[in-house]
């Protein structure tokens, strides 16, 4: 059984069990606590970065970090299915999407979402774990009005070229790939905002359809 070291709410790591659901593989999950989460995870990667899997099997890492090296991971030594099972000459473009989704369309899904869990969605969970989480991420990654701001102009030119490409297909050739699973874990966070579910409900329906696909659960806002 593997186990897959996470912040539960984090996109980054949902990409991860959507690979390990794809893949049938069973894990259990250890979720930790901003902060103090890297006491245990600087030691196993020489990073604070979530996700961390754990594969606990002979011969193998004791620990993989970063949600593209734990897909690479899981291609590897458990190749059917594949995230990249697509024509050679396909294969890059996969990448560079997968790429362009953590670098940053998924960075500025954290700004969006994070900024109105501490405004206008406070609501949501106003607990005091739950805001101090939130304060503790939103100084970590320097969030402020003007960045926010730059944050949704970045997701409003990407939704309009994900919907002309993955409205209703894939992201790369005929299958599911690592893009696709990519793409639906670091958007999910926007099905909790109401502008976003009334402006692009085609988004959803795929980020709902990849988890299905994948026999994990679906994210707050869609369940």
């Amino acid at each position: 059984m593997m186990l897959l070291l996470q912040f539960s709410t984090s996109h980054y790591c949902r990409k991860a069990r959507l690979a390990l659901g794809y893949k049938g593989i069973p894990y259990e999950v250890e979720n930790l606590v901003p902060g103090l989460h890297a006491l245990k995870v600087k030691p196993l990667t020489g990073t604070t970065t979530l996700p961390v899997l754990m594969p606990q099997l002979s011969d193998q890492p004791e620990a993989i970090g970063d949600s593209t090296r734990i897909l690479d991971w899981l291609d590897h030594t458990h190749p059917t299915p594949g995230l990249l099972d697509l024509e050679p000459d396909l294969q890059p473009q996969a990448h560079l999407l997968e790429d362009w989704l953590d670098e940053s369309i998924g960075v500025a899904a954290r700004f969006v979402y994070y900024d109105y869990r501490a405004g206008e969605g406070k609501a949501i969970d106003p607990s005091w774990m739950s805001q101090a989480v939130i304060r503790v991420v939103r100084r970590q990654y320097g969030m402020n009005a003007a960045r926010v701001a730059l944050a949704a102009d970045r997701l409003a030119i990407a939704l309009v070229w994900l919907e002309a490409n993955w409205g209703s297909g894939y992201l790369v050739g005929d299958r599911l790939t690592r893009a696709d699973l990519t793409a639906a874990a670091l958007l999910s966070p926007l099905a909790l905002l109401p502008h976003y579910r009334q402006q692009h409900p085609w988004l959803f329906d795929r980020i709902a359809a990849v988890h299905e696909h994948c026999g994990e659960p679906l994210p707050p806002g869609l369940s």
